[in-house]
């Protein structure tokens, strides 16, 4: 059997972390906790724990913490957790099961992230594979009968481990401000981080977040280096910082862009507000419907569903049709249970965890 050092970066997490550590402490042969700065009772709590427990000056960099963390382990893996998550008693036993079958071949381990849709969270699914169990010390191995080289491609495993994520609300804010000072002090997004600035912005951002990125956005969406997908998100920002600061000429000259490309449930739906904001109901129709039947969306699924049935109904009630207007609010409906099914399956999943 593998033995698992768990490495945490926390703060402020007074109100969760027991509930987290109980999870998981008795799976693990070392817990190892780092603080970045608490003022709450957080030290105290992760001390009826572990004694492995240390203090880190906060740089503004998630990174450079987590590697601290992990330069503190001395297991043969290290199993990274945040405070928010929680392994029902399911779960629990496949975590068991992993550490008695893990091949030592394998190197990282990916375990189904979920209940991402709950609690405020900024996510397009509500499950999805994350990198969670590492091996601490790799093993460098050679491979090929000729020309051989070292494997240089981590062994990864996707396991059937399924960790619930019981947030205490969305990040989102924190995340954007986080981004707008490391973007103004010019660090330059590699692709994965420029996706997901896009994506926070357009799931969760108000009129001053998007005012403070418009800068950035147009210059990605200029910039010759970036490919076409990120170019993409630029401009679906771009165009929304300019629809809501009133500017028609850029709002048109970023949604043109992506239209002339291929065009996106984003866009669409930019398009169906504009033409909402003129009163012209049918024109924002056309881009609603277009948002939700005959276009994918590249950053914010609920363009392609509730976001774009939500703006067609006002449409039609606006242009009294009030039959076409119920169509589509009986599918929104739908669509709503089939969510609110998979979130309730959640919901108990992290109840009986409570329970026990």
């Amino acid at each position: 059997m593998v033995t698992v050092s768990l490495c945490m970066i926390v703060k402020n997490e007074e109100s969760v972390l027991a509930r987290c550590l109980d999870s998981v402490a008795d799976l693990v042969e070392e817990i190892v906790i780092v603080d970045t700065g608490s003022t709450d009772q957080t030290r105290e709590v992760a001390a009826r724990y572990t004694d492995k427990l240390y203090d880190f000056v906060w740089t503004d960099d998630f990174s450079a913490a987590r590697n601290f963390s992990f330069s503190r382990a001395s297991m043969e893996y290290i199993y990274c957790a945040d405070a928010d998550e929680v392994l029902d008693e399911e779960n629990r036993e496949r975590f068991r099961v992993l550490k008695e079958t893990l091949l030592p071949e394998i190197e990282i381990v990916q375990m189904k992230y979920a209940n991402q849709l709950q609690f405020q969270t900024v996510y397009n699914f509500d499950q999805e594979y994350r990198p969670k169990l590492f091996k601490r010390k790799r093993d460098f191995v050679w491979e090929g009968p000729i020309h051989e080289t070292v494997r240089l491609a981590p062994v990864v495993f996707d396991s059937d481990v399924v960790i619930l994520h019981l947030s205490s609300g969305s990040h989102a804010k924190r995340d954007l401000e986080s981004f707008h000072r490391h973007c103004g002090a010019g660090y330059r997004l590699p692709k994965r981080l420029h996706n997901l600035y896009a994506r926070e912005l357009m799931m969760a951002g108000d009129g001053e977040d998007f005012a403070r990125a418009a800068a950035f956005f147009q210059a990605s969406a200029a910039d010759g280096q970036r490919d076409q997908e990120e170019i993409a998100e630029a401009c679906c920002v771009a165009a929304r910082a300019a629809r809501l600061a009133g500017d028609v000429v850029a709002f048109f000259k970023y949604a043109s862009k992506i239209l002339a490309e291929e065009a996106c449930s984003e866009i669409c739906c930019e398009l169906g507000l504009f033409y909402e904001g003129q009163k012209d109901w049918e024109e924002a129709a056309v881009w609603y419907y277009n948002a939700v039947y005959e276009t994918q969306p590249i950053l914010d699924l609920r363009t392609q569903g509730p976001i774009g049935l939500t703006g067609l109904i006002r449409c039609y009630e606006k242009l009294g049709c009030g039959q076409q207007a119920e169509s589509y609010r009986e599918e929104l409906k739908m669509r709503s249970a089939s969510e609110d099914a998979k979130g309730s399956e959640a919901a108990d999943a992290a109840g009986r965890q409570k329970q026990g």
